[in-house]
């Protein structure tokens, strides 16, 4: 083969082909794996009857870890804060008072923001849309909700021996940071 021009080699440029199609085929649902956890230890704490007693679709709040109808008749009200005749701010006060919780500015989360019958894709849709998350338009203003909101806060300081959500809150807003680093993922 003397005197003849030595051949180039394709070799790398389909080896960088190989690899773009591989890690089409092989990362993508990796990435999507991954997300659905991140994405389940955040529902559930979501669907813990510490968030989902009033984060209720129903006409009246929802009390206890057995998510029975509020004792006492209560009812949603216009605004979710009971009725004229019998307001949540009657009973619960801006900290816990024995058996009875309390928060500053205690009230139902709106009928658009109920989670009641939401799992999985479902649920995570809802968190991403302002027209169900209170208006929310970034992954930073969900984020900042639960960390700061002292109605979410309650949850993990519900006292008289209530369960907490199954996270801490400090793992609760990092499973949030994560899904939202992750682009909102929601789970298939």
């Amino acid at each position: 083969m003397h005197g003849s021009s030595p051949r180039r080699s394709n070799t790398p440029h389909v080896m960088a082909a190989w690899m773009t199609m591989l890690s089409t085929i092989v990362v993508a649902p990796v990435a999507a794996a991954q997300a659905a956890p991140n994405f389940e230890s955040i529902e559930s704490v979501l669907m813990h009857p510490r968030c989902l007693n009033c984060h209720t679709v129903t006409a009246f709040p929802r009390q206890a870890d057995e998510r029975l109808r509020h004792s006492q008749q209560v009812a949603r009200g216009p605004q979710g804060r009971g009725v004229p005749a019998l307001p949540c701010a009657a009973c619960h006060q801006a900290a816990n008072q024995g058996r009875v919780p309390g928060a500053p500015d205690w009230h139902l989360a709106p009928l658009s923001m109920g989670w009641e019958g939401l799992r999985g894709a479902g649920l995570c849709a809802a968190l991403k849309d302002p027209r169900k998350n209170g208006g929310r338009k970034t992954a930073e203003q969900v984020i900042e909700h639960m960390k700061t909101d002292p109605l979410v806060l309650w949850a993990w300081e519900p006292g008289a021996q209530r369960q907490t959500p199954p996270l801490s809150h400090a793992e609760f807003v990092t499973a949030l940071q994560a899904w939202a680093d992750q682009g909102m993922p929601c789970p298939r």
